[in-house]
């Protein structure tokens, strides 16, 4: 037997381990029945199933792909915002997708967003690895980065 405290009392009656459970105001559990002898432990049962129910239920996280969309134009403090968004979502265990988006005349300047991409790739080395590096089609240029 096992009392409330988790020390090992040693091996006793049924009837002595029901009285002393009572006198505790706890419950009597067997714990081990397939053992030789069958290891018994004093403890609130109602307590214990609610542990053992909580311990189960636990959500999962779920990995997630989070966006951040810029401009060429887009200022160094709003730089500095999104690279500290994308900070906050890699602690978090997501993966996170930024995009920079070009319009019209923009185009013609891409490797303007790619230097950002790059500066803010390096500012998140740290926590981040590049999973994907630049996806591009007409309009955006887009890196992939996911948590070390």
């Amino acid at each position: 037997m096992i009392d409330e405290n988790g020390a090992q009392v040693g091996v006793i009656t049924k009837e002595d381990a029901i009285a002393k459970a009572k006198a505790l105001v706890l419950d009597l559990v067997e714990v081990a029945p397939e053992a030789n002898p069958p290891v018994c432990r004093i403890l609130n049962y109602g307590k214990y199933k609610y542990k053992q129910k909580k311990k189960t239920h636990q959500k999962q996280h779920v990995v997630q792909l989070k966006e951040l969309r810029l401009r060429p134009k887009t200022g160094e403090h709003d730089i500095q915002t999104k690279i500290r968004q994308a900070r906050k979502f890699l602690e978090n265990k997501d993966r996170v997708l930024i995009s920079m988006m070009f319009k019209g005349r923009e185009r013609a300047h891409a490797d303007l967003g790619d230097t950002i991409l790059k500066k803010i790739a390096e500012a998140l080395e740290d926590i981040a690895k590049v999973e994907k590096d630049k996806i591009s089609d007409d309009r955006r240029l887009a890196i992939i980065l996911s948590p070390k």
